[in-house]
């Protein structure tokens, strides 16, 4: 037996699509968290940041699901859900309502826009990415107060390192460095990623980003992600740091951040503005299609 597979990426977030949907529908049986370390390894496998699995919903034209590299499952990703949105439209023909294409994912039903569509075809998605979740229970975080938790702080043997910390579906760790932008190209994230990633005060772990201000409309970060690992891109990281400028003074109402994979434009007006909803507009692109055979889909 074997399974068709698309690999898309947004912004160098690169994953694996399997299509679980209407006479696909079986294929959601398969224990993707098994099979997703092997499929996701860049040497023995197809390689990818993780599998994103088409499935029915009963809440929205599609479900999306996500598996990380590791395993684990992921609740919610930005640029996931842009290359998720350019699969329904140009693969599934599932067109958007007005311009308004609704999927629902571990973090709940979220719309994606999309403002040009030429003969099917899409290349950049805008995604309501939803509200930001500030609060220490909701992210979460062990934190004193009520929040938004703008400044926490952990006690490390080599220094303190200072945390604003967001839920965007999921929790980030937004760290903001000093200095000369190169540096942060050079920073030892893959020691201090999961550092912070399983500290205690994150009781589900957490995401985290590296990030220098250039400008009051530009940010520059770099993201060790929660089961993967170092990835070249991640949206919903993206959303928390432009938030946690936000909530510091560092932006405005809409900046551009960039990562090592590329640039994508997050647009928050605050939390005081209803409906405080972060968007995110950025590039989906088809790489290359192919079959999964049974030696990837055996568990060993």
């Amino acid at each position: 037996m074997s399974i068709p597979f698309l690999k898309v990426q947004g912004a160098g977030n690169d994953f694996v699509l399997i299509d679980a949907m209407g006479e696909n529908a079986y294929r959601a049986e398969f224990d993707w968290s098994a099979l997703a370390p092997r499929i996701c390894n860049r040497h023995v496998g197809i390689g990818a940041d993780g599998i994103l699995i088409a499935r029915n919903s009963d809440l929205a034209p599609a479900q999306m699901v996500i598996v990380n590299a590791d395993g684990s499952n992921g609740d919610m990703c930005g640029n996931g859900l842009r290359c998720f949105t350019k699969y329904l439209i140009e693969r599934r023909r599932i067109m958007p309502e007005g311009d308004v294409l609704s999927v629902e994912t571990g973090a709940g039903v979220l719309d994606s826009y999309v403002f040009d569509i030429q003969e099917s075809s899409i290349d950049v998605v805008t995604v309501d990415m939803g509200a930001p979740l500030l609060a220490p229970t909701q992210i979460p975080v062990r934190h004193d107060g009520d929040g938004p938790v703008v400044r926490h702080v952990l006690d490390y043997h080599l220094g303190p390192i200072e945390l604003t910390c967001v839920s965007m579906g999921n929790p980030h760790a937004v760290w903001f460095r000093d200095g000369d932008p190169r540096d942060l190209d050079d920073f030892q994230l893959e020691d201090y990623g999961p550092l912070i990633e399983t500290w205690p005060d994150f009781p589900k772990k957490t995401n985290v980003e590296i990030v220098n201000v250039l400008a009051p409309d530009h940010l520059k970060m770099r993201v060790w992600e929660r089961g993967v690992g170092l990835t070249q891109a991640c949206g919903t990281g993206a959303c928390a740091v432009m938030v946690a400028a936000r909530l510091r003074g560092y932006v405005r109402d809409e900046a551009t951040v960039s990562m090592p994979g590329g640039d994508v434009q997050i647009r928050w007006e605050g939390p005081d503005d209803p409906p405080n909803r972060v968007f995110m507009t950025g590039p989906a692109t088809f790489s290359f299609e192919g079959q999964l055979d049974a030696n990837l889909l055996s568990v060993r």
